[in-house]
């Protein structure tokens, strides 16, 4: 059996629960053998074909919704585990489940792979005043990497974080997928979609998605538009997070609440994907990200991306080809906007080529993923075989 161990799973939303549900759901398909290991969420009702196994977490102050988990002194949960006959286990993060996937690793003589999903010196940093402490924490991130027997990432660029972080070890680049890729009738729903949420003819519509958080350069974003506000535009917000708030605030404080929509978190996968198909412009100004599902799921229903010149989150973009760039500051970043809806036909053809370029389904990231699962499953088992050997010998 395959382990996926990450400290969140939906219906707690991000990019990463994301892609573990997805893992999940295809290796079921393909394999049969799969399981998922997470935190406890209150109330939450297991439904999908394969097992989700969760330990006792409690809520992180100022993260809601997400969970603090405590697998070590959760004994029924442990039995359940430690009965399970894993291959290979895949940690999605370093924190409780990953911790919970190596030591299962070292116990059971198996392989373990990483992935370095996210920027985790900004949370560190977010939080905790004390340089040393930060230090020390990400010591401890990278010592959890090194142990690893393979480390991914999910594009080029986020290697010079991992080594900025201490990491000297290989990577392998392991691409995220969305699940939006085969979806029909884009326009059908692009007209319906707008219509609902009436949309004027001679409106052009923005969206985010994602976490409200400060990390994502959301109040930067607000500031842009403040500085188009004279534009016929409406931007919708899809997320949750501990700075909601506050940046609800700051479009109120600037007159803009006539022109800017809070939505809320959506879990829909099918709602989700016709605001996606709704929109003109998928405004994504954050430095945080390394490479984020949203940028592609918006890119499936041909919708083209803005994002940060020299971002992390940027490195797939070609300006003006399968998606657009602007400099970091909200002037730029406006003047970028303008450019871009005044000139609609290259709008709509970048839109185009963003679904060819970019848009890659999570059957076919799986499917990649699961060759790899067992590529490494050998090679451990046959590395382990030879050096059991020479031991004899010697």
């Amino acid at each position: 059996m395959i382990g996926l161990f990450n400290d969140c799973f939906p219906p707690i939303m991000d990019g990463v629960s994301l892609t573990v549900q997805n893992y999940a759901y295809w290796l079921q398909k393909k394999t049969g053998s799969v399981c998922v290991v997470t935190p406890k969420s209150p109330g939450i009702t297991n439904r999908e074909s394969y097992p989700i196994f969760r330990y006792s977490s409690i809520p992180i102050p100022m993260r809601k919704p997400y969970r603090l988990g405590f697998p070590r002194i959760d004994f029924p949960f442990h039995n359940r585990i430690h009965r399970l006959s894993f291959s290979l286990v895949h940690a999605h993060c370093p924190f409780s489940s990953g911790n919970l996937a190596m030591r299962i690793a070292k116990n059971k003589k198996i392989p373990i792979v990483a992935t370095f999903h996210s920027k985790y010196k900004a949370d560190f940093e977010r939080v905790i005043k004390n340089k040393s402490l930060v230090n020390w924490l990400l010591k401890n991130v990278i010592d959890f990497y090194e142990s690893a027997d393979e480390v991914w990432i999910p594009q080029a660029a986020v290697e010079e974080t991992l080594r900025e972080y201490g990491y000297k070890g290989k990577v392998e680049i392991v691409d995220n997928g969305n699940d939006f890729s085969d979806i029909q009738d884009i326009n059908k729903k692009r007209l319906t979609m707008r219509h609902s949420l009436g949309i004027k003819e001679n409106e052009f519509m923005f969206l985010f998605v994602g976490q409200h958080i400060l990390e994502k350069n959301l109040i930067f974003l607000i500031q842009s538009l403040n500085l188009i506000r004279e534009y016929p535009f409406r931007m919708f917000f899809i997320g949750s997070g501990y700075a909601q708030k506050e940046i609800q605030s700051k479009v109120v404080d600037l007159g803009l609440s006539h022109k800017i929509t809070f939505l809320g978190t959506i879990t829909d996968r099918e709602q989700l994907s016709h605001y996606y198909a709704a929109a003109d412009l998928f405004l994504f100004p954050s430095l945080y990200d390394n490479a984020p599902l949203v940028v592609r799921e918006a890119a499936a229903l041909h919708t083209p991306s803005l994002l940060i010149q020299d971002a992390t989150s940027a490195e797939i973009i070609n300006d003006s080809i399968n998606g657009f760039l602007a400099k970091n500051s909200p002037k730029e970043f406006a003047y970028k906007i303008i450019d871009i809806i005044q000139k609609p036909q290259i709008m709509y053809q970048v839109g185009q080529q963003a679904s060819h370029t970019i848009a890659r389904s999570w059957e076919d990231v799986v499917e990649e993923v699961a060759d790899r699962y067992q590529n490494i499953i050998h090679r451990y088992y046959t590395k382990t075989t030879l050096s059991t050997f020479d031991l004899n010998r010697a």
